[in-house]
């Protein structure tokens, strides 16, 4: 009971005080007080305001922020599509690319230098034969005859004395040669037309290769530019031929290739092996700072070593001997006392690994051919598998087969014509390669004696589809149809096939040239071949015409 008293107590005692009565209506300073409170809340409103603001732009802000991740993670997303789907297109443009591969080495098989045998290939091409009058087979028969058949005794004689004489000049060029120190000469190889029966136009020249060798303990390491590594364009055809040591690491060792410290030694090659002198590679041969082969410094050793083996022997014979040609180092020439000569090429090679293709020093060639990239740039020849498939073919065809008859009289025209009208871009290594192409194409019964009109107006007409197209291809090089029995390299039978008329594609004035003399050949073919054919009545030759009917 005391204690409610004495809360309403209070309470009326509160009341009191705080009544507006006991505050004078003339106090001035509550009016300051009402506009420091307003300015403190209009204050307060703008910092407030400020402040919203603030926290308005921090949320946009993490909005954009999160919009920028949403599309970033769709940006990936829609990216790893993309290259799954690239991927899938990738994947599927090998297929077709391999697909695509697999059908042309199929079709390469099939179809290795169309030489457009069909009927209806031949009709599509001999365009330049229309109005031309094409000899008959008598006429054919009389001009091989006369022309041809009386050289062949000659060149069997010619070949018996220059194959004796070379060999008794390499004998006595090993004996003047360093064994230690100079290149080993071996016995040289008959090559070319001379040996594969079919040279028609004197003078008559012997081509002879002679492969050698490094002094122990050098060897040769032959590089060809289907051997792996690129090789531009020009430079198809060749390879290069380094010198090493035989106990050199046929791979390589990394000391080679990097730069060691003062303070590392390699392991595996002593400092005497991997420093040479330069002045020891160029007495190897090799070009000036290098360990590559230099034709230009092995010609100018050959022909110095020719020159002292001549001397030796020259009081055994009764004839001088010369270099006969200044473009040709290997030229050499046999001077009678009559007056006669025998003019014969005997030019160094590099045997490729164990095969019978060599790397020839210098090669005769046509205005056709290009300039020879470097004289550390060797060019492959493959005559002595070109006389060797020859040789084969010719035991599986009739008895006097008309295939080397075909290539003298072609050989004939194209030199006859050209001594007329001036050189040309084909060369007599070009008809030959015709001939092998049809050789390989045509089966064996087509190449009878009285075939030989067919066969000829076969190579002329096949010669001409290559012109038209800048495209006669190597013989060798990519036909993975050359037969087992020749031991052949399977690296060149994989190899692309070697354009031999590249060239024309480059050279306009060249090609103009040859296919203009090419068609001046066909125009002339007829009055050449009668100007060395005896006369044959006109009755036997309509009798001819009536058989081959």
């Amino acid at each position: 009971m005391p204690v409610g008293i004495f809360r309403v107590c209070l309470l009326v005692i509160t009341a009191v005080v705080n009544h507006p009565l006991f505050f004078p209506k003339d106090n001035g300073t509550v009016p300051e007080n009402t506009e420091e409170i307003i300015r403190k809340m209009k204050e307060r409103e703008e910092s407030l305001r400020l402040e919203q603001l603030r926290l308005e732009q921090e949320i946009a802000d993490q909005e954009a922020t999160q919009k920028a991740l949403e599309k970033a993670a769709l940006v990936v997303e829609e990216t790893k599509e993309e290259k799954v789907r690239w991927d899938m297109w990738t994947a599927l443009s090998m297929v077709i690319f391999l697909l695509i591969e697999l059908w042309r080495q199929d079709f390469q098989e099939g179809n290795w230098q169309d030489i457009g045998g069909e009927e209806d290939d031949m009709a599509v091409l001999g365009k330049a034969f229309k109005g031309v009058a094409f000899p008959n087979k008598a006429v054919l028969a009389s001009f091989y005859e006369k022309r041809i058949l009386g050289t062949t005794g000659d060149m069997a004689r010619m070949r018996e004395m220059v194959e004796g004489f070379a060999d008794d000049l390499l004998e006595a060029l090993r004996s003047v040669c360093n064994r230690d120190a100079d290149m080993e000469v071996e016995d040289c190889v008959g090559v070319g037309s001379m040996y594969e029966n079919w040279r028609v136009r004197k003078p008559f020249v012997c081509d002879l290769i002679v492969p050698f060798a490094p002094p122990e303990p050098y060897c040769f390491r032959c590089q060809t530019w289907c051997s792996g590594d690129s090789f531009p364009p020009d430079e198809q055809g060749y390879g290069t031929i380094k010198v090493c040591r035989a106990d050199e690491d046929v791979t390589g060792c990394i000391c080679d290739k990097t730069k060691l410290g003062e303070d590392m030694l390699c392991l595996l090659h002593s400092q005497v092996n991997t420093t040479r002198p330069s002045s020891e590679m160029e007495d190897l041969l090799c070009f000036k700072n290098t360990q590559y082969l230099d034709a230009d410094q092995v010609m100018k050793w050959f022909q110095i070593a020719v020159t002292k083996a001549w001397n030796r022997i020259s009081h055994k014979y009764e004839f001088d001997l010369c270099f006969s040609l200044l473009d040709s180092p290997g030229a050499l020439k046999i001077k009678f006392r009559s007056g006669k000569s025998i003019a014969f090429n005997l030019t160094p090679v590099v045997q490729y690994e164990n095969s019978d293709v060599y790397f020839i020093s210098h090669f005769p060639r046509s205005s056709l051919a290009a300039d020879v990239p470097s004289s550390t740039h060797w060019f492959l020849t493959f005559a002595v598998y070109e006389r060797r498939f020859i040789h084969l073919v010719s035991k599986t065809l009739p008895a006097n087969a008309c295939h080397v008859s075909c290539l003298q009289i072609l050989s004939f025209l194209h030199g006859k014509q050209c001594s007329l009208t001036g050189p040309s871009g084909l060369s007599n290594y070009h008809l030959k390669t015709v001939m092998l192409h049809l050789l390989q194409a045509r089966p064996s019964q087509d190449w009878g004696p009285e075939k030989l009109e067919a066969r000829l107006q076969d190579m002329l007409k096949f010669l001409e589809k290559c012109l038209h197209e800048k495209k006669l291809y190597h013989f060798f090089i990519g036909n993975g149809k050359v037969p087992a029995e020749l031991g052949f390299p399977i690296v060149f039978q994989r190899a692309e096939p070697l354009n031999l008329f590249r060239p024309f594609v480059l050279r306009r004035d060249i090609y103009r040239k040859t296919v203009d003399t090419f068609h001046e050949m066909l125009r002339n073919m007829s009055a050449l071949i009668n100007e060395y054919t005896v006369h044959i009545p006109l009755a036997h030759t309509n009798g001819i015409r009536k058989e081959s009917l």
